[in-house]
């Protein structure tokens, strides 16, 4: 397959898929940036998406640092149904947003595993589009891996795509540093005496005076 620096590319990230593929995976969690810049691979890059979802409220600063690595961001909010089922899934908005945008683009790089891509996938390519994905190997489609006329495997370099998570209720400093050595306790000191308790013998250590014994005087 031929990549050259002409090509007008587009990248759709399916950003639940990579981040729970991530964290099942390999216990950690996806540098975007750098998936980034693998899949435009030094082309023209038209559009960069991530499609997230918005569960707790607590998501902006994730969703600034997308947009700090050049990702616009669409967001939606988590649907919860009566019956206690929930929906957090982006896959028309994304593949209708690949099929619109497709029609100004030469390749279209979706970073998912998803087998429901598939048929998103045939239909660009019968439209002359190459069609390229990106993902970890151990939660893509099969179907999906070989129907793009190119496939990414990201768990081929963990080093660079992945980024470990940190012990709970550790901070990095701490995780950082070796344990301190265990300290070995100090013998007991005796008491200090003060200057008037030295000069005093000790009871225990004072020597018996020798007594003189009387002299008597006889009588002549």
């Amino acid at each position: 397959m031929i990549k050259h620096k002409d090509q007008r590319v587009g990248v759709f990230i399916d950003v639940q898929n990579m981040y729970y593929s991530a964290k099942n995976l390999f216990n950690s969690k996806v540098d975007f940036g750098n998936i980034l810049e693998t899949a435009v691979a030094g082309r023209k890059l038209i559009r960069a998406i991530a499609y997230v979802v918005k569960a707790t409220g607590e998501e902006q600063p994730f969703f600034e640092a997308l947009n700090q690595r050049g990702l616009e961001t669409k967001e939606r909010e988590l649907q919860v149904f009566e019956s206690g089922a929930k929906k957090a899934d982006w896959d028309v908005g994304m593949a209708v947003d690949a099929i619109r945008i497709g029609e100004i683009l030469d390749v279209v790089v979706l970073v998912s595993g998803d087998g429901d891509f598939v048929e998103l996938v045939d239909y660009l390519k019968h439209h002359g589009r190459q069609v390229e994905a990106i993902a970890f190997g151990g939660t893509t489609s099969a179907k999906l891996r070989a129907t793009v006329d190119d496939f990414i495997d990201l768990s081929e370099d963990k080093d660079k795509y992945l980024i470990k998570m940190r012990p709970h209720g550790q901070t990095p400093a701490a995780a950082s540093q070796p344990p301190r050595p265990p300290q070995t306790p100090r013998a007991p000191q005796p008491p200090r005496m003060s200057p008037s308790q030295r000069q005093q013998p000790r009871s225990g250590n004072r020597q018996p005076q020798k007594r003189t014994p009387p002299k008597f005087k006889f009588m002549k």
